[in-house]
């Protein structure tokens, strides 16, 4: 690579204050998202100008999958345990309905008796929504459950169409699903087309005729019924690049849904895949490109190597509005404590919910820390998550420290909080790893645990460790 001289000089701008850039970083909100000029895309030679800044004023929003793709990868939810989740999800995206929807399977009788139960909660949002197989007889379920909207399989790469359904021909198999549309416009639901494997699909040759179609059928109907389009990437192809290719760029499907078919942002669902870990960046670029609606899971569990994140989504929303919209940010903390209860595995160092998500361990880091937690932690996160930073224990923390560590680890506030001077033998041995052993490292929460129980029978005996 070639290395030009710039004719720019850049001196040197002093200052006696410092400059925080709080504008971009103000520590109430998660770091606000700012451009500074349009987002360029290259179709058939022709630069097309995206205005980002859009999104502001746009009505882009989550939908759930957390009980239907999020069920298929892991043993399935107890009806009490989804209704609970339910419940929380209404909590977290607030009155707005940031969260707009979720979906649910229909087929078993724990299936219908959650989703009753969740309604009976009379939660605006998220609004229960079905899903389908692309199957005429099964709109009967829908029928039955007073649904106004369902999701159905409309798989569109060859790889379906003709290894897994066994079509003839791509017009067979588009015809079958018209069919299909047909009867959710006859039984008044509205059709939620989920283009499966569309990353991998014959863009120009089946996507683009199909949703064409689609629409021309929606012009029939009442616009409480126009058909809505998911596209899936269901192998995580997708590439949110500029330059990439169709049928694997993220940026061209949006564009050509949108612009050359005529699919309205707001009937535009994104649907996503972390087999390659750009699920979150491959999202937040369908928002950007005019995809109103971003489809995820909990904490991203989902077939393979799941969904975009719901909590990683509303911390970006956040970020691109620049206010919480009545997003209770505090939820996903609860929401996380529950997954763990009921069994299901969040790793220490996942953002903003793992057990060390915002621990430092690094001692000068934890210097940095306690001279003003801005320097390293990402924002107010005892505020919007109720997780104060943590500093691990080094050579540094001194007794006070090790005393905060065993008052937060039992969660002990006011007047039942452990003095310093009765934890001397728990310190005595932080200070023995250091002055004794030559250690260099932080202490995990692992090695203090095991230590607390050992040293300190009485106080483990009494208080129940607290789950982080």
């Amino acid at each position: 690579m070639s290395v030009t001289t710039s004719k720019k000089t850049f001196p040197l701008i002093d200052v006696t204050e410092p400059n925080l850039l709080e504008e971009t970083f103000d520590y109430s909100l998660p770091p606000l998202i700012k451009f500074d000029g349009p987002l360029v895309e290259y179709i058939d030679g022709e630069a097309i100008h995206f205005d980002p800044a859009a999104v502001r004023t746009r009505d882009i929003h989550i939908t759930d999958t957390t009980f239907r793709d999020g069920q298929q990868a892991r043993p399935p939810y107890t009806v009490d345990q989804m209704v609970h989740l339910y419940d929380l999800m209404a909590k977290l995206g607030g009155p707005n309905g940031v969260i707009r929807q979720t979906e649910f399977f229909l087929y078993t009788k724990n299936d219908r008796e959650t989703l009753d139960r969740c309604r009976d909660l009379g939660h605006d949002f998220p609004e229960c929504t079905g899903w389908i197989r692309a199957v005429k007889s099964d709109f009967r379920l829908v029928k039955e459950a007073g649904l106004k909207e369902t999701g159905m399989l409309t798989s569109c790469s060859d790889y379906h169409i003709f290894q897994k359904l066994k079509f003839k021909s791509r017009k067979e198999c588009m015809d079958s699903y018209c069919e299909v549309v047909d009867a959710a416009f006859e039984a008044g639901i509205r059709p939620r087309c989920h283009l499966e494997d569309c990353t991998r699909a014959d863009f120009e040759g089946f996507v683009l005729p199909f949703v064409e179609r689609l629409m021309r059928m929606s012009e029939q109907v009442p616009d409480e019924l126009s058909v809505k389009v998911r596209i899936c990437d269901t192998m995580g192809f997708a590439l949110h690049y500029p330059g990439a290719e169709l049928p694997r760029s993220v940026p061209k499907m949006i564009y050509m849904l949108n612009q050359e078919v005529g699919v309205p942002s707001s009937r535009l669902e994104w649907h996503g895949h972390n087999d390659f870990h750009r699920v979150h960046a491959n999202g937040a670029t369908a928002w950007l490109y005019g995809c109103d609606a971003l489809n995820g899971t909990m904490f991203g569990f989902g077939e393979r190597c799941g969904n975009p994140p719901i909590e990683g989504a509303l911390i970006e929303y956040i970020s691109l509005k620049g206010d919480l919209c009545g997003i209770q940010t505090e939820i996903i903390t609860e929401m996380a404590e529950y997954m763990r209860s009921i069994g299901l595995p969040i790793p220490d160092n996942y953002p903003l919910v793992g057990k060390h998500f915002n621990t430092t361990r690094a001692g000068i880091h934890a210097g940095g820390l306690r001279q003003d937690e801005r320097i390293y932690n990402i924002f107010d996160t005892t505020t919007l998550l109720g997780r104060p930073p943590r500093v691990a224990l080094t050579d540094k923390s001194g007794t006070d420290g090790v005393a905060h560590w065993v008052n937060e680890f039992f969660g002990l506030k006011g007047e039942d909080r452990i003095s310093k001077i009765k934890i001397h033998k728990l310190a005595r041995w932080v200070m023995d790893q250091y002055e004794k052993e030559g250690r260099m490292t932080a202490i995990s929460d692992e090695e203090l645990e095991a230590k607390t129980e050992e040293l300190l029978p009485v106080y483990w005996e009494k208080y129940q460790p607290v789950s982080n």
